[in-house]
């Protein structure tokens, strides 16, 4: 019998993560690679990143490969709990509302606003010179 797998995309500023998933007897958590706690070096990133699972009630379940790329280490632990939290409501549609109310389905819209013309940054200007 052929595994089945549950794809999903989770996105965080320019972080990209890319999940599979499949029912397995023994749960695992592997980003690009690595345990979360060696990838992300916190505990407070490694926690957010497995966060899905433990809301879901599903951390034992399901053996997940995570592929993060881009952005920096915060926003690719975000990233990797959007996908999980996508893959989790494919296979189980009746934990999309413990989820929701979590918020770990809608993806964070805020991201680094642009240079203008003439300014330092976005927003900064250079500094005004009386003489």
């Amino acid at each position: 019998m052929a595994t089945i797998y549950i794809n999903a995309v989770g996105r965080r500023k320019t972080a990209i993560a890319s999940v599979r998933m499949h029912v397995a007897p023994k749960s695992s958590l592997v980003v690009n690679g690595k345990t979360p706690k060696e990838y992300f070096k916190t505990d407070l990133r490694a926690l957010i990143s497995e966060e899905a699972l433990e809301t879901a009630k599903s951390a034992e379940n399901y053996a997940i490969t995570a592929h993060v790329s881009g952005g920096g280490i915060a926003a690719q632990a975000d990233a990797v709990r959007h996908a999980i939290s996508r893959a989790i409501t494919k296979a189980e549609p009746n934990t999309r509302a413990v989820l929701k109310a979590a918020k770990f389905l809608k993806r964070d819209p805020r991201a680094k606003e642009r240079k203008k013309p003439g300014k330092v940054k976005a927003r900064k200007s250079k500094q005004w010179s009386k003489r």
